[in-house]
C-alpha cells in the first residue's frame, strides 16, 4: 500500500518560516557587501588609474607607482616601522587621549554651568582662533624636541573640537530628561553617567572624529620641526635629499593610517552609540 502523499510534503508554514528567517540575514549580508564595495571601489579604481598613468613615467618628481610601492615595502614594512611609525602612533594616541579627557571634562563643566560658559567664552574663542601650527616653534622652545612637545602640539589642536562639541551636546539635552532627573533627585555622578554623557554622546563622537583627523595632521607637522624620528621627520628628510619615491611612499602610508583609523573609529562609534544609530534608522523608516 502506498504511503499517503502528505507525509512527504513540506508544510507551507515551514517554508514561509525558513524564508522569513533567512531573508533578513541575506539582506544584511547584501547591505554589508554594498558598503564594502562603496568604501573600496573608488580607492581601488584610483590606484589602478595611477598605476596605468605612471607606468612609463620618466618624470623625476612623479615616479611610477610600482617604484613607490617597492620602496614602501622596503621602508615601512622593515626597520622604519619600529623606528618611525610606532613612535608617531604613540604620540598621536597619547595626544588624542589627553585631549579627550580635557575636552570632555571642560565641555561638561561649560555645558552644565551657564555662568562659567559666558565667562570663559571670550578666552576660549581667542585661544581657539590661534592656528596650532603657529604654536609648534613656541612649544618646541619651552618643551624641547622630545615626545612631550609633539604631544602638546597634538593636544593644542585636538582639544577644541572635543570641548566645543561636548559643551553643545550637554546644553542640547532633552528637557524632559533633565526634568525627570530633577524630579527623582538624580544628581552628581549618577546624573552625569546616566543622563548627561549619553545625551551628549552623538555630539562628543562628532568632536572626536574631527579631533582624530586634526591630530594626524598635527602629528606630522610637529615631527617636521626639531625632531629626530617619526613619519613627519622621515618625509621631510626624503624631500630634502631628493629621495622622491621614498617621500611618496611616506605620504601613501599616512593615507593608509588615516583610512584605518577612520574604519576603526566607525566600528567603535557604532558599538558605543548603537542605540542612537537604531533610533535614526527607526526615524527614517517611520518618517
Amino acid at each position: 500500500m502506498t504511503a499517503p502523499a502528505y507525509r512527504h510534503a513540506v508544510p507551507e508554514e515551514a517554508t514561509t518560516m525558513t524564508t522569513s528567517t533567512t531573508s533578513p540575514a541575506r539582506r544584511t549580508a547584501a547591505r554589508a557587501g554594498r558598503r564594502v564595495l562603496l568604501a573600496l571601489g573608488l580607492p581601488v579604481l584610483l590606484v589602478v588609474l595611477w598605476w596605468i598613468a605612471s607606468a612609463n613615467s620618466t618624470n623625476y618628481y612623479f615616479p611610477p607607482l610600482s617604484t613607490i610601492l617597492d620602496w614602501f615595502r622596503q621602508l615601512w614594512l622593515g626597520n622604519k616601522f619600529g623606528s618611525d611609525v610606532v613612535p608617531s602612533l604613540i604620540r598621536l594616541f597619547a595626544g588624542f587621549a589627553i585631549s579627550v579627557v580635557l575636552g570632555v571634562a571642560a565641555g561638561v563643566a561649560l555645558g552644565l554651568t551657564d555662568a562659567l560658559r559666558r565667562g570663559a567664552e571670550p578666552v576660549l574663542e581667542f585661544v581657539r582662533a590661534i592656528p596650532p601650527t603657529v604654536l609648534v616653534p613656541v612649544i618646541a622652545i619651552f618643551a624641547g624636541i622630545g615626545d612631550s612637545s609633539k604631544i602638546l602640539v597634538i593636544v593644542s589642536g585636538c582639544v577644541w573640537p572635543i570641548l566645543l562639541n561636548t559643551a553643545e551636546g550637554v546644553r542640547a539635552a532633552d528637557e524632559v530628561m533633565v526634568d525627570t532627573c530633577r524630579s527623582f533627585g538624580i544628581r552628581g555622578f549618577a546624573r552625569l553617567r546616566h543622563m548627561v554623557l549619553p545625551a551628549a554622546g552623538p555630539q562628543i563622537a562628532a568632536g572626536l572624529r574631527q579631533a582624530l583627523s586634526i591630530g594626524l595632521i598635527l602629528m606630522v607637522i610637529g615631527e617636521m620641526f626639531a625632531a629626530t624620528n617619526g613619519l613627519g621627520f622621515s618625509i621631510v628628510q626624503f624631500q630634502r635629499t631628493f629621495a622622491i619615491p621614498q617621500m611618496w611612499s611616506g605620504i601613501i602610508l599616512l593615507g593608509v593610517i588615516g583610512f584605518v583609523l577612520s574604519v576603526v573609529f566607525n566600528l567603535v562609534e557604532k558599538r558605543a552609540l548603537g542605540w542612537y544609530q537604531g533610533q535614526r534608522e527607526s526615524q527614517k523608516r517611520n518618517g
